[in-house]
């Protein structure tokens, strides 16, 4: 078993408020740890990866095929491979959350 202690991680500001930490890292997948502050968001984007997540704190809005889904705490969700998205966090407080990636998103290139 491997452990990825987050105080071993360093946070990249991926775009301008937006803060990703990359965790442990799988054979068949990994997960990331973010948080976007406050009017601040992720631009349209895709990857191969299917990506699940949760939201632990805030509410981010989703960009999606040009529909917005709002998903709050404890809520769940999954966006599959190359579906172009993008994300708002049009609160006023940070948003957290964790994106799990299959398959392995591993030393992503945050401006992709």
């Amino acid at each position: 078993m491997d452990v990825v202690p987050d105080a071993d991680v360093e946070a990249v500001e991926a775009v301008d408020g937006a803060f990703l930490t990359q965790g442990a890292v799988g054979e068949g997948m990994s997960i990331q740890r973010f948080e976007i502050e406050p009017g601040e968001g992720v631009p349209e984007h895709d990857h191969p990866h299917e990506q699940i997540g949760v939201i632990a704190a805030g509410t981010l809005t989703f960009l999606v095929d040009g529909e917005e889904r709002v998903v709050g705490p404890d809520d769940t969700y999954v966006i599959p491979g190359g579906e172009p998205h993008a994300a708002e966090n049009r609160t006023d407080e940070p948003v957290v959350g964790f994106d799990i990636f299959s398959p392995p998103r591993a030393n992503p290139d945050w401006q992709e």
